[in-house]
């Protein structure tokens, strides 16, 4: 079994900070690259500018994915997701935002969000949310046999 990674696509470090608390208590080993901004996202998942040397057929096996981001924001953050949505090997996408706006929550599935999670305010209820939502996704949930790690076709 290989280990999981997650490329957690967030700003504010104090976030950042609670995620990595929250994948300590669940004791799930995984690995966390993490962007900044929505510019990062694309470079990230499109194995360009810094991340060119990153095999772009090597995916990760989970996105936490904020809609408040600098340089690609709420509609554009949700306009990438949609850009590669259609590529094979995609993880599942979580939107984890602040957003309890209705439109935000249809646009992200309309975009092809896997779910779409409120940010808690409460510290305690922060970090049992991402635990939970990291139990689903990277311990109990089976992706389909043609998600493969490494999917030859990705890019051509």
């Amino acid at each position: 079994m290989h280990t999981k990674t997650i490329l957690l696509v967030e700003d504010n470090p104090d976030d950042r900070e609670l995620i990595r608390l929250a994948l300590q208590q669940a004791d799930i080993p995984c690995k966390v690259e993490t962007v900044f901004d929505g510019a990062k996202l694309a470079d990230y998942l499109f194995a360009v500018g810094e991340y060119c040397h990153r095999d772009a057929r090597q995916m990760p096996d989970l996105i936490l994915l904020d809609l408040k981001l600098p340089k690609l924001s709420g509609c554009k953050a949700l306009q990438m997701l949609q850009r590669v949505r259609g590529r094979p090997n995609l993880p599942p996408v979580i939107v984890f935002t602040s957003s309890d706006d209705e439109q935000d929550i249809a646009d992200a599935y309309s975009a092809g969000a896997n779910s779409y999670i409120r940010k808690p305010v409460d510290f305690n209820e922060f970090i049992e949310k991402i635990r939970q939502v990291l139990l689903y996704w990277l311990d109990l949930n089976v992706p389909p046999p043609s998600r493969l790690r490494v999917a030859p076709s990705l890019f051509t």
